[in-house]
């Protein structure tokens, strides 16, 4: 009992620091979220905020008997609101929290830009809102739900999720519920829905746009090979960021090496292999085609060796060509950084289980009060493992043990051995500056060239 109590709450301090340090309340009144009557708007997304972590459904905390103001209504009326800007406010919260990480990060280290997507499952749906049937690529089947397209960034220590859109289908034929008619046209909620309706490809460099005017930036892009098409990379250029990403072998995608068009298979078997059991197998410049200025875009394609599959091969593609081979296979393990958000989102932070309402406000409510967990979980992990979050009374004892070098320092505590000596020897002096000596002459070589120099 003591043990849950202290659970509880150091659980609450570190969220209520975390609302606290970041604002919320502030974001949530710029992103136009603010109540109707009665209960703060602060105090409704801190009880939906802190559900997960008290292990708790929704459903479950509303039907237990309590003296709480928040009831059902309320809570629905706040989640299901079409005005509520929800986009918005991830993008401000992660802004702040990119600029502080930004702080903690060499300049010279490569920060990027994440894309891709995840199954929102909502199998067991029937009269969801633009509930849809779409691809899985784990299953290889197509199940009823919606593509989670998720950009976010990362300096290879920290992941933080910057925005997401929940995409039903182009398709009309794969839509199995209609987009709710009733929806003011005016509102942020009804674009959200015209979004969903959007080819993936755009729906990116809508969220890229967004979170550049945000001013949050990075040295590259990177996505995996679902999006490796020659115009999407191409497109990414505009936007004034490289693009790292996989690329598959397709019969229709070709790229131009040595005056021929070669699909991906046709540029491995026409370049020169390295020899032995070498990671990297080749390199080639290749032309994928002209920027919007009619300049040819090129491209450095690297092959790798695919250490789980013997005698196969794996290709990444750079649009920065200065990279050596090397960094472009370093750089694009910051992918992985996404991954670990996903499984982490499904699978401790409720992600599509938690909340299984019909409207697609709610459902972008609550994904997006999910991500903003993961993200005072990453402010968190950062916290405990970088010294430098600590802040100014870190970089003042670095200004002070800075102002004392270590060869002064060992300088200043042969003085203090040398007057103690004297003062146990007063008649010896002699045999204190031999002693002192003799502890010199036993010290390793470098310090005792740092003594002499």
């Amino acid at each position: 009992m003591v043990r849950d109590c202290q659970h509880q709450d150091q659980l609450q301090s570190t969220v209520t620091r975390f609302l606290k340090n970041f604002r919320i309340g502030r974001l949530l009144r710029q992103s136009n979220i603010t109540k109707q009557a009665g209960v703060p708007v602060l105090e409704l997304f801190q009880l939906l905020f802190t559900l997960v972590f008290h292990q708790r459904s929704l459903k479950r905390f509303l039907e237990q008997p309590t003296t709480d103001p928040v009831g059902k209504d309320t809570v629905y009326r706040f989640l299901n609101s079409p005005r509520h800007n929800w986009r918005r406010f991830l993008l401000l919260l992660s802004a702040e929290v990119v600029r502080r990480f930004a702080r903690l990060t060499s300049e010279e280290r490569a920060d990027v830009f994440i894309i891709d997507d995840s199954l929102f499952s909502r199998s067991r749906s029937k009269k969801v809102e633009l509930l849809a049937r779409v691809y899985d690529h784990v299953s290889h089947t197509f199940v009823r739900g919606f593509r989670m397209l998720t950009l976010g960034w990362s300096d290879g220590n920290s992941f933080v999720p910057l925005c997401f859109s929940l995409l039903s289908s182009e398709n009309e034929r794969n839509r199995l519920c209609p987009i709710n008619d009733s929806v003011d046209k005016r509102t942020c909620g009804y674009k959200r829905r015209q979004e969903a309706m959007c080819k993936a490809t755009d729906v990116v460099f809508q969220l890229l746009s967004q979170a550049q005017a945000m001013g949050i930036s990075a040295k590259y892009l990177l996505f995996d090979s679902w999006f490796a098409y020659p115009s999407t990379i191409i497109r990414a250029l505009g936007h004034s960021v490289h693009v790292i990403c996989m690329l598959k072998d397709m019969p229709n995608v070709r790229y131009g090496h040595d005056g021929q068009r070669l699909t991906l298979s046709q540029l491995y078997r026409s370049v020169r292999k390295r020899r032995g059991r070498a990671k990297v197998l080749a390199s080639v410049t290749v032309q994928l085609g002209h920027d919007e200025n009619d300049q040819p875009v090129q491209a450095k394609v690297v092959f790798v060796r695919d250490r789980n599959r013997s005698r196969q091969w794996l290709a990444l593609l750079s649009t920065n060509t200065n990279l050596s081979d090397e960094e472009i296979i370093r750089i694009y393990g910051k992918r992985w950084g996404i991954e670990t958000f996903f499984k982490v989102s499904k699978s401790y932070l409720r992600l599509a289980k938690e909340l299984q309402g019909r409207t697609y406000d709610q459902m972008f409510a609550h994904t997006t009060i999910v991500f903003a967990r993961y993200i005072m979980l990453s402010v968190a992990s950062r916290e405990a493992q970088d010294l430098r979050t600590i802040g100014a009374l870190f970089f003042d004892c670095c200004d002070e043990i800075d102002d004392i070098r270590f060869a002064d320092a060992l300088r200043l505590l042969l003085d203090l051995l040398r007057a103690a000596l004297q003062a146990a020897l007063s008649d010896c002096s002699v045999v204190t500056e031999d002693v002192i000596q003799q502890f010199i002459n036993r010290l390793p070589r470098p310090i005792k060239e740092k003594l002499a120099a």
